[in-house]
């Protein structure tokens, strides 16, 4: 995907000739024709998706570049990664074969994803019959989750899989790889609140004893384009009896939609998950809005996968909210794709001189394999894949996760340390 962000891509939405996620559930929903955006079928659609990611792996051709675009041939194993012949599909073969087997999973869940736009995904969830704390990680939610296989059958024999298969242009997989297909994206679809649950835990705030206010930083088309308010009830299902949530989606990239909507100025609504969002800088945001009163101070701040590790350009636009976050002192978690980013990102929050409490792999990633669009001969990424606690500022050494604070008597029946081993990398930051 492009800028290896998951999710319904903005380069899909070009190549289907569609502004906006609007566009493309209009078209879904009928309210608008597929032929106003040149699809004419299912199968159509199908195929301007999968041209996004036709071009040869090792050459890097594109289909308008050969003598016969239709030249162009996927690898049979992996359905996901395409060669403008023979020679390029050997040459490329001792790198494509260490990255096979994942590439289709990859290739199986970007279709699949699909019924995410349907409605189909993801599965309705109820109250949490474990306590917040005695959660690990998915094995522990999926074991809540009642006539679980009941639900997944009846999304593999529904009418939009089968749609799907009829039009995607492959083989149909067998019913097991498509049951943990859903799986893999209903992690993918509840792995952003669940994290923001993690921070509340890591952090010990009680939802139980106040409404909370919490702000998604950074927020762009990733955590808005197919967002509803709903979306992230599984909070209230991980903490019930809770005073009330407000998410506030905060970016410059934010997307139109339902929860284009002003924060609140009042404590959320008691029993709910409230999503608000603004469109611009945090900032910004935190001048015209938190100072004045117009919104809630934050309980906690999350940022999912901020890449100011990236390029100096980015680093400098987030600079100035790295700096606020840090001299208010607010509560912040950062999430990272892999441990690569993780170490790049804790070497500049370093040179910045925040007090980073911890860090550690996060027991609610994603486990829907992701792949570098440009590269797709890389070791797949999962969203959220690590997390960084955060907490005012500090000049001396990073501890590891180990060091997370244990402090967490706000929390109803306390809580572990850190989810997973953190620290791992600590050596290496030098």
């Amino acid at each position: 995907m492009d800028r290896n962000v998951p999710g319904l891509s903005r380069v899909i939405l070009q190549k289907l000739n569609m502004k906006s996620y609007e566009d493309y559930k209009s078209a879904m929903d009928g309210r608008k024709s597929g032929s106003d955006f040149g699809i004419r079928t299912y199968f159509d659609m199908f195929q301007k998706m999968e041209d996004t990611f036709k071009f040869c792996a090792e050459c890097k051709k594109l289909p308008d570049a050969l003598p016969d675009p239709k030249s162009l041939r996927r690898c049979k194993r992996c359905q996901n990664v395409y060669y403008c012949g023979v020679v390029c599909q050997r040459a490329n073969w001792p790198l494509h074969k260490k990255f096979c087997k994942k590439l289709k999973l990859v290739a199986l869940d970007r279709l699949v994803e699909w019924l995410i736009f349907t409605g189909d995904i993801p599965f309705p969830t109820e109250t949490w019959t474990k306590p917040a704390w005695d959660v690990k990680g998915w094995e522990d939610w999926f074991s809540m989750q009642e006539q679980l296989e009941e639900k997944l059958s009846a999304i593999v024999a529904g009418r939009y899989m089968t749609l799907l298969w009829a039009n995607a242009g492959k083989p149909r997989p067998e019913d097991r790889e498509l049951c943990e297909s859903i799986r893999r994206l209903v992690t993918d679809f509840h792995s952003r609140p669940l994290t923001i649950g993690l921070g509340l835990r890591l952090f010990g705030i009680n939802p139980l004893a106040r409404p909370l206010t919490v702000h998604v930083v950074g927020a762009s088309h990733v955590e808005t384009l197919n967002t509803r308010p709903t979306d992230y009830d599984e909070l209230t299902w991980m903490f019930p009896g809770h005073q009330g949530m407000e998410m506030v989606m905060v970016g410059v990239d934010v997307v139109d939609g339902p929860i284009m909507r002003p924060p609140l100025a009042m404590p959320a609504p008691q029993g709910r998950v409230y999503l608000s969002s603004y469109k611009g800088l945090y900032h910004d945001f935190w001048e015209s809005h938190v100072e004045t009163k117009l919104a809630a101070r934050p309980d906690l701040v999350v940022g999912f996968h901020p890449g100011f590790h990236a390029c100096p350009d980015l680093l400098a636009g987030w600079l100035p909210t790295l700096l606020l976050l840090r001299d208010y002192r607010l509560p912040v978690l950062f999430t990272v794709y892999s441990e690569q980013e993780l170490k790049a990102s804790l070497q500049i929050l370093v040179e910045l001189e925040t007090n980073i409490v911890g860090y550690a792999n996060n027991p609610f990633a994603s486990l829907r394999p992701e792949q570098v669009y440009s590269s797709p001969n890389k070791a797949p990424v999962y969203c959220s894949s690590h997390y960084i606690a955060l907490l005012g500022a500090e000049a001396s050494a990073v501890p590891g996760a180990e060091g997370l604070e244990d402090d967490y008597d706000d929390c109803q029946g306390g809580e572990p340390r850190a989810a997973a081993e953190g620290g791992s990398i600590a050596s290496g930051l030098g």
